[in-house]
C-alpha cells in the first residue's frame, strides 16, 4: 500500500519553490493558488530569504502550495490518480490542509482560501505573546513530558522515533533548553508561535467561522487524523478537525503507528520534503520512502507509484488510539 504524506511548518526553505516553478505550467499554476490565499507564493518560494518565510502567514500557504504544485507535477501524464492509486493520505499540522486537497475534501482554491485564513489567524495569536517551539529529542518519554509540564510547556507535537515538540512561552524554553531532560537535546524551531496549543486559541474562532462557509466532500483514499491517528473517511469530519486542530496537540507517532497497521509499504512524501520520510526512517522500518524535494526526485516517486500503488480497498478499523502519554516526535 502507498502512502502520501504532507509536510508541516519549518520545512520550507528560501528558494525550495523555484525548480518547481522551471515545469510547464506551475508557474501560472503557483500564481492561482497564491492569489486565492492572499500571498505571492512566486515571489516567496524563489526570492524571500529565511526570515520572511518564518512568518506564519507566509509559510503556511507557501508549503500548501508547493505540495500541491508537487501532487500535480507527480501525476502529470500518469494514467491513475491520488484515488485510485494511494491507500491513505496523511498530513503533519498544516500538511493535513495540503492531504485534504489531495484527497478532494477540498477543491485546491478553497484549501487555499482556508490555509491563508489559518496562517493570518495564527500570526495575530503569536503576536499576543512571545512564544515559540522546541524540539527535544532523545531521553525517557515519561521524563520528557514531565519536564515539560513541570516547566509549563506543551507537548504540541508528539511525532515518534524519540522526538516531542515543545510549545509554550520564550520564557518557558529557555528554561527547558537551560536545563533539558536527561540524555535529550533542545532544538529551538524556526516558527514564530506556540502552534497547538491554547495560545493558539484566538485563531479557531478565525478557521470556524471560514470553515462554515465551505462544503467538504468526503475523502478519496481516507485520511489519517493528526488527533488520533484514526482513519477519517467523512468529509465533514476532517474539516472540524482542520479547525480544532489549530490547539490540540499533533499525534504523528499515531498517524505512523496507523500507517503500519494497515499495510504501508512505500511512503512518498510531498516537497518541501524530508522531515516526514526522516521521521518514518526511524520508526517504519522496511518501508520505501521517497522525499519529493525537487523535479529532480520525479522519476523515483513515480517508480514507487507503479510498485506499490493500486486502487483503494476498504481500510481495516484502526485500533483504539494509544495513551498521549507514550513516545512522541514532532517537527511543526
Amino acid at each position: 500500500m502507498l502512502a502520501i504524506v504532507c509536510p508541516g511548518q519549518g520545512s520550507q526553505s528560501p528558494g525550495f519553490l523555484s525548480p518547481w516553478l522551471e515545469l510547464p505550467g506551475s508557474r501560472q499554476d503557483a500564481q492561482q493558488l497564491g492569489a486565492a490565499a492572499g500571498i505571492d507564493l512566486v515571489l516567496h518560494g524563489t526570492g524571500s530569504d529565511a526570515g520572511t518565510i518564518r512568518d506564519t502567514a507566509v509559510a503556511q500557504p507557501l508549503i500548501v502550495g508547493a505540495g500541491l504544485l508537487a501532487l500535480r507535477a507527480l501525476f502529470q501524464g500518469q494514467a491513475g490518480t491520488v484515488a485510485d492509486t494511494a491507500g491513505l493520505l496523511a498530513g503533519h499540522s498544516i500538511g493535513e490542509i495540503t492531504a485534504a486537497a489531495a484527497t478532494g475534501v477540498l477543491p485546491a482554491a478553497e484549501a487555499m482560501r482556508l490555509v491563508g485564513v489559518r496562517g493570518r489567524a495564527m500570526a495575530a495569536a503569536s503576536a499576543i505573546t512571545a512564544t515559540g517551539m522546541s524540539a527535544v529529542l532523545g531521553g525517557d518519554p515519561a521524563e520528557v513530558i514531565a519536564a515539560l509540564e513541570d516547566k509549563g510547556l506543551t507537548p504540541a507535537n508528539m511525532n515518534g522515533a524519540g522526538q516531542v515538540v515543545a510549545a509554550g512561552t520564550l520564557q518557558q524554553l529557555d528554561a527547558l533548553a537551560a536545563d533539558p531532560p536527561t540524555r535529550a537535546r533542545v532544538i529551538p524551531l524556526p516558527v514564530a508561535g506556540a502552534f497547538h496549543t491554547h495560545h493558539m486559541s484566538p485563531a479557531v474562532e478565525a478557521m470556524g467561522a471560514a470553515a462554515a462557509e465551505l462544503t467538504a466532500s468526503d475523502p478519496r483514499p481516507p485520511l489519517v487524523s493528526n488527533a488520533d491517528g484514526r482513519l477519517m473517511e467523512s468529509g465533514a469530519l476532517i474539516l472540524q478537525r482542520l479547525v480544532s486542530q489549530v490547539s490540540n496537540p499533533v499525534r504523528w507517532d499515531l498517524c505512523m503507528d496507523t500507517m503500519v497497521e494497515q499495510g504501508v509499504t512505500a511512503i512518498i512524501e510531498l516537497a518541501p520534503a524530508g522531515t516526514l520520510v526522516g521521521l518514518a526512517r526511524r520508526a517504519m522500518k522496511g518501508v520505501e520512502l521517497v522525499a519529493l524535494k525537487s523535479p529532480a526526485d520525479l522519476d523515483a516517486a513515480r517508480a514507487a507509484l507503479a510498485a506499490h500503488g493500486a486502487p483503494a480497498s476498504p481500510a481495516r478499523p484502526s485500533k483504539q488510539p494509544a495513551s498521549s502519554q507514550q513516545a512522541v516526535e514532532d517537527p511543526r
